[in-house]
C-alpha cells in the first residue's frame, strides 16, 4: 500500500474533521464538521447551510483543506482540493434534498422521520459541498512505527 493510500485510509475511520476555507482577508476559517468520505471517487462530502461563513467563503474561493486525526491524535491527514458546491435545498423533493438524504444515510443510517428531515433541510437552506482530494499529506501509522524503531535502536 502506498503512503498516500495510508493517509487516505484515515478518512473513513472518523466522523468529524476540520474544514479550512479562506476568509475574505486571506486568513483561514476553521470549522469542525461531520463528513462522509467516498474512497471510490476520492471525495469528502459535508452538509452546510448556505448562510454560514464556510459556505460564503467557498462561493468566493473554492479552495479548501480538510484535517482529520486518529482517535489518539498520533496519525493525521490533511486533504487539499477544490470544492464543488451543490444547489441550495428549496423543496423537500428536489435534488439538493435527495443529496442530503443520501449523505445522512451514509453517515448515520435511516432517519426516524424523513418528511420532517426533508422540511428541515429546506428551512435551513442546506447544500452539499464536495471536496475532491487533489493532494494529501500528514503522518500515518507507518511513519510512527519507523520513528519508534529508529528511536529504540
Amino acid at each position: 500500500m502506498s503512503r498516500e493510500q495510508s493517509l487516505r485510509d484515515l478518512f473513513p475511520t472518523r466522523e468529524i474533521g476540520v474544514l479550512a476555507t479562506h476568509k475574505r482577508d486571506g486568513r483561514p476559517q476553521l470549522s469542525n464538521v461531520n463528513y462522509v468520505y467516498d474512497p471510490t471517487t476520492d471525495v469528502l462530502r459535508v452538509s452546510v447551510t448556505a448562510d454560514r461563513a464556510k459556505a460564503r467563503n467557498l462561493f468566493r474561493d473554492p479552495r479548501a483543506s480538510f484535517h482529520v486525526t486518529s482517535a489518539d491524535a498520533y496519525a493525521w491527514t490533511v486533504a487539499e482540493g477544490t470544492v464543488e458546491l451543490g444547489p441550495v435545498a428549496e423543496h423537500p423533493e428536489d435534488a439538493a434534498v435527495e443529496d442530503q438524504v443520501a449523505h445522512y444515510r451514509a453517515s448515520t443510517g435511516e432517519h426516524p422521520d424523513w418528511p420532517a428531515y426533508r422540511a428541515l433541510m429546506v428551512a435551513e437552506r442546506r447544500l452539499m459541498i464536495r471536496l475532491g482530494v487533489d493532494r494529501v499529506y500528514g503522518q500515518c501509522l507507518e511513519d510512527l512505527a519507523a520513528w519508534q524503531a529508529a528511536r529504540e535502536s
